[in-house]
């Protein structure tokens, strides 16, 4: 399997009913992620899976990826993407998408960090910091296991922007 695990976009800061699960990307967010998502198919990246946390900037950052390509099927939703849950329970609920080639991770911080630290080194407090778009890609063509990845590359979602642009 290769893991792209991307952090969703720039988001509003609050919403009227105060709910932080109803926050929207802000319009500079969904044309940055537009952006982004021409980066990744300049990478020549197809999905075979998008999943995506239920909060609504997450699911909102996965559409706009999978509208990039018109063979993306459409985000899933993985509860174990929500951002209070651990990095463990996360990587147990993406094994039974071991096998499905390339599949693309969309949440939140500090739990995607701590997941690629835990996939790296099988110990979730390696320092790594993904800002808002950003998009890291694993191997973990052997198994899907603590410390069983290996990193391909991280870019911001600048660079991904740009990459659209080149």
């Amino acid at each position: 399997m290769n893991l792209y695990i991307m952090r969703h976009a720039e988001a509003e800061d609050e919403v009227e009913s105060g709910s932080d699960e109803a926050r929207p990307l802000t319009v500079r967010g969904r044309e940055r992620t537009r952006d982004a998502a021409g980066g990744l198919r300049a990478l020549g990246l197809r999905f075979d899976v998008i999943l995506t946390s239920s909060l609504l900037r997450a699911a909102e950052t996965a559409e706009l990826v999978a509208d990039e390509y018109a063979s993306n099927p459409p985000p899933q939703v993985l509860p174990a993407l929500s951002p209070d849950v651990s990095p463990r329970e996360a990587l147990a609920a993406l094994a039974p998408f071991a096998h499905q080639g390339e599949v693309l991770v969309v949440g939140h911080e500090p739990q995607l960090s701590k997941l690629v630290a835990l996939l790296l080194t099988s110990d979730d407090t390696l320092a790594i910091r993904l800002k808002k778009g950003a998009c890291v890609a694993l191997d973990l063509s052997k198994t899907i296991e603590p410390g069983a990845g290996e990193l391909r590359w991280m870019l911001t979602q600048r660079q991904l922007r740009k990459l659209r642009k080149s």
